[in-house]
């Protein structure tokens, strides 16, 4: 399978899928994204992302299987003692229930640190929600190392976790940068 870059016309569909992702999460008993008042916003920060180049999808013809962001760094979370600049840092990993049993998100983790290592960066790194522990586990499994887990008022996410960038789980599936 082949990941693009996402261009500003795909916004409508990441939204989508995260709407997708949404139900999925809620049907399964996690309280993730559920607030509609934060779709505008991320919508616009996805506009962002793209805009710089920082968004990227995997499409089966016309539609979007998955997507995922390589963000700076959420300062937020990251403390200049992490040496934020060694990273690469994924955001907003989201698989379509289409895609549901082809290993994506595990194959975009590895598409994720082999871009770190072209960036000479040690280490792919996250935060996600601290309720969600399905998708703490995921990671883990994922060989993700858990750094700590942050709490600011402001933010539900802040599970930190982080892996080498030369940690290749699944060397038979890559995928291909288009």
């Amino acid at each position: 399978m082949n990941i693009h870059p996402a261009h500003e016309r795909d916004g409508a569909a990441l939204m989508d899928l995260r709407i997708e992702a949404e139900q999925w999460l809620h049907d399964a008993g996690i309280d993730q994204w559920r607030n509609a008042a934060t779709r505008a916003p991320a919508l616009a920060k996805w506009q962002t992302d793209i805009a710089a180049g920082r968004t990227w999808l995997v499409r089966d013809g016309g539609l979007i299987l998955a997507t995922i962001t390589l963000a700076p760094p959420d300062m937020d979370f990251w403390r200049p003692s992490d040496e934020p600049e060694d990273a690469v840092y994924v955001a907003k990993l989201i698989t379509s229930r289409a895609a549901r049993g082809r290993g994506l998100g595990a194959q975009l983790l590895d598409w994720a640190g082999h871009r770190a290592q072209q960036q000479q960066k040690s280490w792919v790194r996250l935060d996600c929600w601290r309720s969600n522990v399905a998708l703490q586990t995921f990671y883990v499994r994922e060989g993700f190392e858990h750094v700590r887990t942050e709490a600011p008022a402001h933010r539900l996410s802040g599970w930190l976790g982080q892996r080498p960038a030369s940690l290749v789980r699944h060397p038979d599936s890559r995928l291909l940068t288009g």
